[in-house]
């Protein structure tokens, strides 16, 4: 069996699992197995997933820059007031995978593919230790890239910026057109060259972006259309 990445890894393991809640952590013993009682306690109170989020990261200083902001790539790409305090150390209901059930893509995270099944999430703050063997994996560019490809893989917010950008664009030009007509109109004269180009070339580049955008939002569709996304889930609750 070849299983490609932690989250991956995961999905196959959770799809596997028969048991009620599942509790994952690393294994690097940053984070006390003994606490695992308080993220359950947590999670008694309603909430459906919960995270063991530490008060101060003690990873590096890079690291732990790198991993602020994956977090908050995940924060908006998740849309949930917890998304920032996102953890490798959570307990969650099994039951949350049959949401997620028909899922296939590669480039997959686990806590995005949580919000189809809910949007109870909750963290509890706990101490972190500093890694006494080994070092970790994971660098700066390896988190960076990692935050970007869950931000593209599972998010059309790229795509949704190119079209705010080539509507700015647009509407810029737009206006300095104008003041250039109204220019020309009130006091006469010749239409400087160089704005009349800046101009129109701000309006043919936001067409060309707004254009993209709009194309690339139909894209996106027929992407999570691939994904299996499912239009709703029918999952047991249970206490």
């Amino acid at each position: 069996m070849w299983i490609y990445g932690q989250h991956n890894a995961l999905l196959c393991g959770i799809r596997l699992a028969r048991c009620n809640l599942i509790v994952t952590i690393y294994d690097d013993l940053q984070h006390d197995f003994e606490l695992i009682p308080v993220l359950l306690d947590k999670n008694i109170k309603g909430n459906k997933v919960v995270y063991g989020s530490p008060t101060v990261e003690k990873h590096g200083v890079w690291r732990d820059l790198a991993t602020v902001l994956t977090k908050v790539m995940l924060s908006n790409v998740m849309n949930v007031k917890s998304g920032r305090h996102i953890r490798a150390f959570r307990v969650f209901y099994t039951y949350l995978h049959y949401s997620f059930v028909n899922y296939q893509g590669h480039l997959m995270n686990l806590d995005v593919l949580f919000t189809w099944g809910t949007s109870k999430f909750g963290y509890v703050e706990i101490p972190h230790h500093k890694r006494e063997l080994g070092r970790s994996n994971p660098t700066l560019k390896k988190l960076i890239l990692h935050g970007i490809n869950r931000l593209s893989g599972l998010s059309t917010i790229p795509l949704r910026l190119a079209t705010v950008i080539g509507f700015l664009f647009l509407f810029y030009g737009i206006l300095i057109l104008l003041s250039v007509l109204v220019s020309f109109t009130i006091q006469g004269g010749v239409v400087p060259r160089f704005t009349l180009f800046a101009s129109i070339s701000g309006i043919i580049s936001g067409v060309q972006l707004f254009t993209l955008g709009i194309m690339g939002e139909y894209k996106a569709r027929m992407y999570f259309r691939l994904m299996d996304k499912p239009t709703y889930t029918v999952i047991p609750e249970t206490k």
